[in-house]
């Protein structure tokens, strides 16, 4: 009998990540959901174990606004799984105004991309032949995002484009791991505009919830599971994907040179100590 395959999801609690889950878990995969809230932690695992009958569901809770939630995480992975198939980094947030965390990081930058890059850089080696799968959207077209300076001025703070600015550096980070690890692929999702909790502590709630445009999570989710089933000559490592097929962004600021100064300030930026 085949070995069920391990896939950990972060974000897993609710929208996507939650809908994903499900989705694996039907399919005999073992999963394993992060999330914030325990409380809703709780009811997404009940759900997934009753969508995979089988194979019992494993979960955390992790805070990405917290460097050392994100550090417990992965010794917890590395001492219960053996390997790693698949690291859905899916949990994002949105912060409209400007705001440190406990490790002195903008919230925004360090939720969506310092977390995230942290967690697949622990699990690095039980990730080799496995892949990894950021959610990102399609980048903006007026997307900034200083490769040198992640932490954004409280002055100059907009939400919405320190938003942008942290998926563009999933892209980025994909990009870059492809050239580092390439005995892991590194996919980016552009999931589409989905109906989702993603803004449920800002104006933009009624947005993500109540839009006529948005697409449910269990199709946005789909999406998520081909990335990480199909066929490894199907896809191209470090590129960013929509619906079916490759998204090609703006080369002025998704380029080689980029992707390396990212990483490199991201190494930086989680050795120093906390501000």
């Amino acid at each position: 009998m085949t070995e069920p395959r391990t896939i950990v999801i972060t974000g897993a609690s609710s929208g996507i990540g939650l809908a994903a889950a499900e989705q694996f878990a039907a399919r005999g995969d073992r999963v394993v959901l992060v999330g914030r809230d325990e409380r809703r932690l709780a009811v997404a695992v009940d759900r997934v174990r009753a969508a995979g009958h089988e194979t019992e569901p494993g979960h955390f809770q992790a805070d990405f606004e917290r460097l050392a939630d994100i550090r417990a995480l992965a010794n917890h992975l590395l001492s219960t799984y053996p390997a790693i198939d698949v690291l859905a980094n899916n949990a994002g947030m949105v912060a409209m105004s400007h705001r440190r965390t406990v490790d002195g990081h903008e919230a925004t930058i360090q939720a969506n991309h310092l977390g995230p890059f942290l967690l697949s850089k622990l699990l690095r080696e039980r990730l080799r032949g496995g892949r990894i799968v950021n959610t990102s959207v399609r980048p903006a077209r007026n997307a900034r995002l200083d490769p040198d300076r992640l932490d954004r001025d409280e002055q100059r703070y907009q939400g919405i484009a320190a938003y942008q600015g942290s998926k563009a550096a999933n892209v980025l980070f994909a990009m870059e791991a492809a050239q580092r690890w390439p005995d892991i692929l590194s996919l980016s999702l552009h999931p589409g505009v989905v109906r989702t909790d993603i803004g449920r502590d800002t104006a933009l709630r009624f947005v993500f919830r109540y839009a006529p445009f948005l697409i449910s999570p269990e199709k946005s989710a789909r999406r998520m599971v081909r990335l990480a089933t199909a066929p490894a000559d199907e896809l191209a490592n470090g590129a960013l994907y929509g619906p079916d097929s490759p998204i090609r962004p703006d080369p002025r600021l998704f380029n080689a040179d980029n992707a390396a100064r990212l990483w490199a300030t991201s190494e930086a930026v989680l050795a120093a100590p906390a501000a």
